[in-house]
């Protein structure tokens, strides 16, 4: 027809004006207004449904009554219905002008699936107990090497702590508080439903030392599906006592059936120093080490000295992470392999971390699919060279942040050894003779440390059904990890801390685990009833730390720098490593599972332990159980249209903790080495046999409210708990002339009550656009109720030079002390007679430094082929102590101290011997007062709470096209980590941990300054 008129036209037979008026009447003919109604399986008006006409961005959204109007819509059109919580459907407009529509529930989303203990899924609206599950697409969002530092803000009621000393650094994750004085407080790790090993190396402290490490490095971040949080020991309590501080289960990738697949994803990101202290330039020394010049004597002071040489130190730190991933497989077999590889260097010179990981995995099915056969290993080399440390000694920061500032530091940087003709070798180059200062390039240059994990997990898992709805499953795994730790230091160093001719830190040891059990499950539905149960036994072997280490200290190497056992001095012992263990726990356990008309369920659980720690105190056998029940309200009752979902939920338990080994019958040991014509002796114990041990026992209970409203737009899960521990593990000293120093004791009893709170929102959703947002928040109380009431001065913990973290009976865990400023009752600071402010007398409580609110809100978007996530951390509460500061001070090197130069005094409020009171007080008086290490630590206590951009992406995702692509899809991203602070009080980052023991939380001792880290993370399937 078209062409016909064309033609006419051409030829002059029809005018052009009637040409463009049939034209109009076509399109008018055809562009019309579509109206209609959109209702749910309830055959209720569907509000917020997205309307669009497919392949454009034309579109509208279902009104509160689930009608809609789209204007200019053709025959050839294709409307697209899409909403949260259903399916969506696609319908062809042809001469239609009203169309109404019923949505389908999206089966997937309301029956959502979670991974439990044992690594058993279940539903989630069938769960009595709280479980929150984050994706592994989303822990590598911001390409993190470390997946439990990307849980941090992502999931509510977890406590996390990274250590500052880098790549392969250890962490601490504390679920719903402290609950264990002498053992840990930390959450059990667990793959696939095994329990993994997690030992950490040794920590830093005010004295120094360097962070070891944990086991957690050796995971692959690629290679995890999904973790999920188990945050109770209602939860946990068929891990035993190990999961008696809840579990961080690991779901990790499997192959899949289907054409093989390759995933390939490459990140490389930078790192930069971004909470260096406030540092002065302008005051110098009179020829010591302190850029102060006392009372009464010429000030020493230009604008010429050096400024960038702190900030020059450092340099920008890259981490290059590669990883492949091949999968497939038919109906039978499917396998999983991946490589992922980790080359870093620190912001500290020197500083590099080198990582590979293999992993391989395999199911096959046998006997018409009856049997499935399946096995994992992982293989994991880490190598770390010159981790930075923390503390006084042997820490290139103290001698940099310190340096006095009229000396020439470039000449120490330049020439930091200098040529001994009398002892023929290097001697380090430094003005200062002070045993906490070194020159910081002879630390980096001279001493060297090294740090490498050679580790193996390998499982294997038979199940066979049985009958129909009856399984049986046999697992098995081992766990080795073969650790060395080397440090050397070089003779002609700090004389207090190193021999003459050197010292030479060594040890060496294996972890290894076994572990293994045997499961029966049985799921069945009886009309409106289900039931699922299981029973099984497990048998685990750990041995740990099994290997020796000696350290000669200040007692010197035969020759030097030469490090070597047969350079070892005689009178050195080699000992085996302080922290053996060699333990068998057998177990055996249940779970009952009963539902009713798909809304009520209660879940019975029970496990009994026997445990090597306890043999011969009759104690080795102990059981606890735990009982849950839930009840889905809107599946029970006719609610209105707005809720959706709505389910309340209530767990009681009762579980254990674990409890030290060789502590009922302590074992005699080999003296050592012994003198040049004799052989060494035995030690024997020195603790009272403890025969009557008990385990430390836990009893915790959890009520729990799940909704969500708008077709599962809005979602909210709260929890509140509350857990009382007892029967804590302590120590006392031993009667005199009993023959022993040590005696324990079953005593003490702590209380931890909080709540958690995931509220959870898609806002808006289109066929192009998307935004979810997620808030966690949690608050955890910790209470120290009693220690041993016959000894009501009893405390854990204790002084470190000037602050300690104590724990008291009345306190809470991770109380911090300091001497304060001695006052007299109107609350004036009392000077003594040379008019210098004194200390109180005791150490006083200042605060603790667990935070009171955790809160996170995470943001995801996604336009077209863009996408976005930004993520905020904040941690609302409790203190944080920088013994740093103090020292920057008392050294005159903080821009503090050089402000209260210029303006001339010190702002104080106090009083003379005899009364008289003062109101200002010189600098140089006040801060040689206050500083340094064991002096009044009031003034360098600060607020812990802080909010921060913890992350921040932003990519673009690739589409294939074509009959043959390249690749299936790509995407490439700009990632961003701790970009900046929207609030901190602190000089410090609180939560970069010195160290991530049970002790130094939230403290800083010299340890490495916060970063931040920004890079490109790009990702290919093929």
């Amino acid at each position: 027809m078209k062409e016909k008129l064309l033609r006419a036209l051409g030829k002059g037979m029809i005018p052009l004006g009637l040409v463009l008026l049939l034209a109009s009447l076509s399109a008018s003919a055809q562009e019309r207004t579509v109206t209609g109604k959109v209702i749910d399986e309830k055959d209720q008006g569907l509000p917020g449904v997205s309307v669009t006409v497919k392949g454009t961005t034309r579109g509208t959204n279902a009104d509160a009554e689930g009608n809609f109007s789209l204007a200019g819509v053709k025959d050839s059109d294709i409307l697209v219905f899409s909403s949260i919580g259903y399916l969506k459907q696609e319908l062809g407009v042809g001469s239609r002008s009203s169309m109404d529509i019923k949505m389908v529930p999206d089966a997937a989303n309301l029956e959502e699936v979670v991974v439990t203990a044992l690594g058993i899924q279940r539903d989630k609206k069938a769960l009595t107990y709280a479980t929150q599950q984050i994706a592994g697409s989303e822990l590598r969002q911001a390409a993190n090497t470390n997946f439990v530092d990307a849980l941090n803000g992502k999931a509510a009621g977890i406590d996390i702590k990274v250590s500052s000393s880098g790549a392969g650094g250890s962490t601490r994750a504390v679920l719903r508080g402290n609950k264990s004085l002498q053992g840990s407080s930390e959450a059990l790790y667990v793959i696939d439903g095994i329990p993994m090993v997690n030992n950490k190396g040794a920590q830093p402290g005010s004295y120094g030392g360097t962070d070891g490490g944990d086991g957690l490095s050796s995971i692959n971040p690629a290679d995890i599906e999904s973790i999920s949080i188990l945050r109770g020991a209602n939860a946990s309590i068929l891990y035993g006592s190990q999961g008696a501080n809840g579990v961080i289960l690991i779901t990790t990738k499997k192959g899949k059936e289907g054409k093989l697949s390759v995933d390939f994803n490459s990140s490389a990101v930078l790192e930069k120093v971004s909470g260096l202290p406030d540092f002065q330039y302008r005051y110098g020394t009179v020829g010591g080490d302190y850029s102060w010049t006392p009372v009464g004597t010429t000030e020493v002071k230009a604008d010429n000295y050096q400024k960038d040489y702190i900030k020059d130190f450092f340099q920008t730190g890259a981490t290059f992470t590669n990883s492949v991933a091949i999968t497939g497989g038919n109906a039978k077999t499917n396998v999983y392999f991946s490589y992922a590889n980790i080359s870093s260097k620190g912001v500290m010179p020197t500083n590099t971390y080198r990582k590979n990981n293999f992993s391989f995995r395999q199911s096959t099915k046998l006997l018409r699919d009856k049997m499935t056969i399946s096995s994992g290993i992982i293989l994991s080399a880490e190598t770390s060279k010159n981790r930075p440390g923390a503390g006084y000694y042997n820490n290139p920061l103290t001698g940099l942040y310190l340096f006095a500032r009229d000396r020439d530091f470039n000449s120490y940087k330049n020439s930091y050894a200098v040529f001994n003709e009398a002892r023929n070798m290097d001697k380090m180059n430094w003005y200062s003779t002070e045993e906490k200062q070194n020159n910081p390039y002879w630390e980096l240059n001279r001493d060297p440390k090294l740090q490498s994990y050679k580790r193996l997990i390998a499982n294997v898992k038979l199940s066979y059904d049985i009958v129909e709805n009856l399984r049986f499953e046999v697992r098995a795994n081992i766990d080795y990890n073969n650790v060395l730790d080397d440090k050397r230091y070089a003779a002609g160093g700090n004389s207090v801390s190193v021999s003459p001719n050197g010292t030479w830190t060594y040890a060496r040891y294996t972890d290894q685990s076994i572990y293994t059990d045997g499961i029966l499950t049985y799921n069945k539905s009886f009309g409106d009833f289900s039931l699922n149960a299981l029973a099984g036994l497990s048998y685990q072997k750990n041995k740990y730390y099994d290997g020796m280490t000696v350290n000669n200290g200040t007692v010197s190497l035969q020759y030097p720098n030469v490090y070597t056992f047969a350079n070892m001095p005689y009178n050195v012992i080699f000992n085996n490593h302080p922290d053996y263990s060699n333990t068998i726990k057998q177990g055996a356990f249940a779970n009952l599972s009963l539902g009713f008309k798909d809304f009520l369920f209660l879940d019975l659980a029970g496990r009994n332990d026997w445990a090597s720690t306890l043999a011969l105190t009759g104690n080795q056998s102990y059981f606890y159980p735990s009982i849950g029940g839930s009840a889905v309200i809107s599946q029970m009752l006719d609610l209105p249209k707005a809720i959706s979902l709505l389910k309340v939920r209530a767990s009681f338990s009762q579980t254990a903790n674990e409890v030290p080994y060789n502590r009922v019958l302590p074992l005699s040991s080999i003296g050592g080495a012994g003198g040049p014509t004799g052989i060494g002796g035995i030690n024997r114990p020195t603790q009272v046999p403890f025969t009557n041990l008990k385990p430390e026992k836990i009893v915790a209970n959890e009520y729990g409210l799940e909704t969500k409203f708008f077709h599962n737009k809005l979602g909210l899960d709260f929890t509140y708990y509350s857990g009382v521990s007892t029967n804590q593990f302590l120590s006392l000293a031993a009667p005199s002339g009993s023959g022993y120093t040590t005696y324990y004791v079953n005593a003490g009893r702590i209380e931890n009550n909080g709540f958690e709170l995931t509220l959870n929102a898609e806002p808006f959703r289109t066929d192009h656009f998307s935004w979810n947002t997620t808030l966690n928040a949690s608050q955890n109380k910790n209470k120290i109720v009693e220690l041993i009431t016959s000894n009501p001065n009893y405390q854990v913990g204790g002084d470190s030079e000037g602050f300690a973290s104590i724990i008291r009976a009345g306190g809470s865990f991770n109380d911090v002390y300091v001497y304060k400023f001695a006052r007299n009752e109107a609350g004036q600071i009392i000077l003594d007679k040379n008019g210098v402010p004194t200390k109180a007398a005791t150490q006083t409580l200042v605060g603790n430094v667990n935070p009171k609110l955790l809160l996170g809100w995470t943001n995801n978007v996604s336009y077209r082929n863009f996408f976005a996530s930004v993520l905020v951390n904040g941690k609302f509460g409790g203190v944080a102590f920088s013994k740093t500061e103090a020292f920057l001070d008392s050294y005159g090197v903080s821009e503090r101290s050089a402000e209260a130069r210029d303006a001339g005094t010190v702002p104080i409020n106090a009083v003379t011997p005899e009364g008289v009171a003062v109101t200002s007080i010189a600098p140089y008086t006040y801060y040689s007062a206050i500083g340094d290490r064991n002096k009044i630590m009031e003034p360098y206590v600060f607020s812990r709470t802080n909010v921060r951009l913890g992350q921040f992406v932003i990519g673009y995702n690739i589409k294939s096209k074509g009959a043959n692509p390249v690749f299936k899809d790509a995407s490439i991203s700009f990632v961003g980590r701790n970009l900046f602070f929207f609030y901190k009080k602190a000089p410090f980052d609180p939560e970069q941990a010195m160290s991530t023991n049970n002790a130094m939380q939230s403290t800083d001792v010299f340890g490495l300054p916060s970063t931040r880290s920004y890079g490109l993370n790009l990702k290919f399937s093929f």
